[in-house]
């Protein structure tokens, strides 16, 4: 978030680097690693990086970050757009919508399934609080702002329904947390393309103050958010993540608010400039219809509490029933624990193929001043990773002077076209921090292989959905075994037995009827649990 600002020049550090495995590990090289660049060289500070693919055209992308100039003052949110598939892109390092002169940064960025670009925003003085503006013509023109929310509050985070089979389908969600006791989460949502928002709905009532906050949607229009429970008193130290699931569209909630413990790496980093760095969770759902599809997954940056070590690293964290419970930590970057290099700033993101995305700043391969930037796939839900240096240069990572506490942007980002992952990330080899970014192609990647392509375990949102009596669950498998499906209410005080008997591989389907017995109108949810894996989603029951 930014402050009050002075000008500071920063050092060049360009140092070349290859694309390999973490050693020690079998070397996995990336043939195919096209040269860095920015996508949107200027003169302007580019911090606080975002970047997301458009559902309605798959060769279009938009990023955004926080921009800002020293002489003159002015602070606004990045246009970055591509139509291509990245091949070329064009924009402004200005937002331009009304109020231009009253924009604060912090933006975050969706599109919703009619291809229509949102972004928030804070404003300053005298229009404090969360604004919106939209644009149907990817990012050349932006409306006048609209109003979220009128409180003290941190940067919202954004996410769409892209899902035709769920009923919220388009509707588009912006989470934050708000600065006043208790510091809860809180969400709102548009389903006009951010013409016009739902008043704010209070998440959470939490116990420790919330900070960051993630979001994303499942594929059934599921609402996942996260946070991280801080200490009352300075640094803030983050001590456990919360999770928050709606299944109404973000109307109720069912909040878990220490859902797992954390010990972040709130505070400065001394040996990089005394940057400000936390570790904030971050979120994604695999959305593919493979063995994992619903699976959840929550990175964040971690220390001092194994599998972490005595530096930071990347911590992983997953859920396999919908957020009712969580494993233990995994770590995601695979150098040697404790061995004083530093691993920050996570982002992740699920591919097409089922494949959790990792990107983060790294100096393994660099002196303690500087980072370059990895990326850790995972083809098998987070269990055992592949890394990649995807940098070809080193930056020495510097706060920007003015913005207090050692600030030079808290996030970087990725999503991914058909084809293509897109990182992003903010660093100042240019002499000023820039977004940079690098295509990486899967074809070219020996993460992804056969076996995720081809799911053992499949099924299907129920149909109908809403029903008033009898609604049908299609499921397939590829291997014979032991099928469990129940259905319960949100509460999980009423269990239902749908199937539990041996099954042969192929295509099955039961038909629920909720009349013949005695279930109620309300929302359920049925799970399917096979070999040990199990996949959730959820039905509505009519009067």
């Amino acid at each position: 978030m930014f402050k009050t600002i002075l000008c500071v020049q920063f050092l060049l550090i360009l140092t070349a680097g290859k694309l390999l495995a973490q050693p020690g590990s079998s070397p996995h090289i990336y043939p195919g690693l096209s040269e860095n660049f920015r996508i949107f060289p200027s003169n302007v500070s580019q911090t606080e990086v975002f970047i997301v693919n458009s559902p309605a055209d798959d060769n279009v992308l938009f990023a955004s970050c926080n921009t800002l100039t020293f002489i003159p003052f002015f602070v606004s949110e990045g246009i970055y757009v591509s139509t291509d598939g990245g091949d070329s892109w064009y924009g402004s390092d200005t937002c331009s919508g009304e109020p231009i002169a009253f924009h604060g940064g912090d933006p975050g960025i969706a599109i919703d399934k009619n291809g229509t670009f949102i972004l928030s925003r804070i404003g300053r003085p005298p229009f404090s609080g969360l604004f919106s503006h939209y644009s149907n013509d990817r990012g050349l023109s932006w409306s006048v702002q609209q109003v979220i929310s009128t409180d003290d509050l941190e940067r919202a985070v954004l996410a769409s329904d892209i899902f035709p089979s769920s009923p919220y389908y388009g509707r588009t969600y912006a989470a934050w947390v708000k600065f006043a006791p208790p510091f809860p989460m809180m969400i709102s949502w548009t389903d006009d393309g951010g013409i016009s928002w739902s008043p704010p709905l209070q998440i959470n009532n939490p116990p420790n103050r919330s900070a960051g906050g993630d979001i994303c949607i499942g594929p059934g229009g599921e609402v996942y958010v996260c946070w991280a429970g801080v200490t009352d008193v300075s640094p803030f130290s983050e001590v456990y993540i919360g999770f928050g699931l709606s299944l109404n569209g973000g109307s109720n909630w069912n909040v878990t608010e220490n859902a797992y413990p954390v010990k972040g790496i709130t505070g400065k980093l001394e040996e990089k400039g005394n940057i400000r760095v936390n570790g904030l969770p971050v979120i994604a759902v695999d959305t593919c219809q493979g063995e994992r599809y619903g699976w959840i997954y929550v990175l964040t940056g971690q220390k001092d509490l194994a599998p972490a070590g005595s530096d930071p690293d990347i911590i992983l964290n997953r859920s396999t029933d919908g957020g009712q419970s969580w494993s233990g930590p995994v770590r995601v970057n695979q150098d040697m624990v404790s061995n004083g290099k530093i691993q920050y700033f996570p982002a992740v993101h699920v591919d097409r193929f089922g494949v959790v995305n990792a990107i983060f700043y790294d100096d393994r391969n660099t002196t303690g001043d500087s980072a370059g930037v990895f990326l850790a796939r995972s083809a098998d839900g987070g269990f055992s990773w592949k890394e990649y240096e995807i940098s070809d240069h080193r930056y020495r990572p510097e706060p920007i002077g003015g913005l207090g506490q050692g600030y030079q942007g808290d996030n970087i980002d990725l999503t991914s076209t058909h084809t293509t992952l897109w990182p992003v990330w903010m660093d100042n080899s240019s002499g000023i921090y820039q977004i940079w970014t690098v295509p990486i192609d899967f074809t070219s990647l020996d993460a992804i292989e056969e076996t995720i392509h081809k799911p053992l375990l499949v099924m299907e949102q129920n149909h109908p959905n809403p029903f008033h009596n009898q609604t049908r669950i299609a499921y397939r498998l590829d291997e014979a075994g032991r099928v469990h499906i129940r259905i319960r209410d949100l509460q999980g005080s009423f269990q239902f037995p749908a199937v539990d008997e041996w099954k042969e591989a192929g295509d099955h389907e039961i038909v629920f009827d909720a009349a013949a017995n005695g279930i109620p109108a309300g929302v359920y949810l049925y799970s399917l649990t096979f070999r040990g894996k199990t996949i959730s989603r959820k039905m509505l029951v009519l009067p």
